[in-house]
């Protein structure tokens, strides 16, 4: 039978390594309820403050939270700043091996001031500094560890001088003898230096200043430059809400646009588009499903405040919302039906096809759907589906997901660990209350 899942399910624990600059994110909230007497200026009365891990280290993140094993390197100040990023993001399950102190350099700090949820200022602390000959040396003969078992990397520029010439040539070097992919988020306009990555991801801006050519110039023509100079496979410019376009070196292009209900914040929506492209090439799609996967996760970010943190569960949602063959699994592809189920109840229907769509399921389905906050999962256990059989019932707007015949309903249960398990057979429908009864029942 030919495959029919969708991209969703292509989704599989991926290892990844993120290097660039870190920063941390400081956001003041409060209310402006009055003129300050000083100056015509409002007075902001802080109602809290939150911390967050930015740059390099909120594309570490927001991997995270697409289910990534993620090695972060890059540098902090041996300054409360740096401990307080570093203990972040440990406690999120980073890997901070690759996190070095470097004497005398202070941790980038960039605090939103936010008013009645609109960002009325933003002070940054910084200071941009080339990493030194002897520190740029440690964290290269480093880098053969910090490589081991890495899927793709991802290159996170924020300019903070960091990622030195030498520093990329070896990641590059390293990765193109492990045949590993580069993936970069360039900065500034001299793209040269990110020479050897697999696909550059500057957006329209950045695209318009590394090329060096008017902005009355063709995308089309901005886009052969860049690849001229940056000798890439792969160029990929981002355009906020307007979608992303994809360009390759042999002379293709294609235009994707996103998908938004509102736009409320573009914020650290080019790291979310990043770490979308770094797990889907891991996963081993194609360039254009990874795209059309970035581009949701973006949409979905650029609805949300600040730098949002989109989830896998977040993403099979919004895929539903387009593809209804996003909710069907089989039993190779399990992990991101695992992770998109993470946090929620469901309720587990095994059904045959054998008879086609039969009124009894159709009932079934209405029934154990009566009870809301339960995602309806149908596991079909015929050895042999019938595609249309599929995708009928996957065209059903009370199916949340499908799965495929597995190799034991025992074990599919171990593995989604639905909160109830029901069986139909013919026109009865079964309860299976106990454990027991779901290790000894093969169907």
């Amino acid at each position: 039978m030919e495959r029919l899942t969708g991209t969703f399910s292509q989704l599989a624990p991926t290892k990844v390594l993120v290097i660039g600059d870190i920063i941390l994110d400081s956001y003041t909230f409060g209310k402006a309820r009055r003129i300050s007497p000083e100056a015509p200026v409002a007075v902001l009365e802080v109602l809290r403050e939150e911390y967050k891990a930015g740059g390099a280290g909120n594309v570490a993140l927001n991997l995270v939270s697409l289910a990534a094993d993620v090695v972060l390197v890059g540098r902090i100040g041996e300054d409360l700043a740096g401990e307080s990023l570093k203990n972040a993001l440990s406690d999120e399950g980073v890997h901070s091996f690759g996190i070095f102190r470097e004497k005398n350099y202070k941790t980038p700090v960039k605090n939103r001031i936010i008013a009645d949820n609109q960002q009325i200022v933003r002070i940054d602390h910084e200071q941009i500094t080339a990493i030194s000959e002897s520190f740029e040396e440690e964290i290269i003969a480093k880098l053969p560890t910090l490589f081991k078992g890495i899927q793709v990397v991802a290159v996170s520029d924020y300019g903070k001088g960091f990622l030195s010439l030498n520093l990329l040539n070896a990641v590059m070097n390293l990765a193109k003898i492990n045949n590993i992919p580069v993936v970069v988020d360039p900065k500034g306009i001299n793209f040269t230096k990110y020479k050897g990555a697999t696909l550059i991801k500057p957006n329209l801006k950045e695209a318009y200043a590394a090329s060096g050519l008017p902005v009355e110039t063709s995308l089309e023509v901005v886009a052969k430059q860049l690849l001229k100079i940056t000798e890439s496979d792969v160029l990929m410019i981002t355009r906020s809400e307007e979608g992303i376009s994809l360009f390759d070196k042999n002379g293709s292009n294609d235009n994707f646009p996103v998908r938004i209900r509102e736009v409320k914040d573009v914020t650290g929506a080019g790291d979310t588009v990043l770490s979308m492209l770094a797990v889907s090439l891991a996963c081993g799609l194609d360039m254009s499903h990874a795209v059309q996967l970035c581009n949701v996760a973006a949409g979905i970010a650029i609805e949300r405040f600040g730098c949002a943190r989109i989830s896998l569960c977040d993403l099979a949602r919004r895929l539903l919302e387009f593809d209804f063959i996003n909710k069907i699994f089989d039993q190779e592809h399990l992990f991101a039906l695992q992770e998109a189920l993470r946090g929620r109840k469901s309720t587990l229907l095994g059904v045959s096809g054998e008879n086609g769509l039969t009124t009894a399921i159709f009932s079934t389905i209405k029934q154990l759907t009566l009870n809301p906050g339960f995602d309806l999962i149908v596991y079909i256990r015929d050895l042999e589906v019938d595609n249309e059989f599929v995708t009928v019932l996957a065209s059903l707007q009370n199916v949340n997901f499908i799965i495929l015949n597995t190799d034991s309903l025992r074990n599919l249960c171990n593995q989604i660990e639905p909160d109830a398990v029901y069986q139909l057979n013919g026109t009865e429908l079964c309860k299976l209350e106990h454990f027991a009864e779901l290790y000894a029942t093969q169907v």
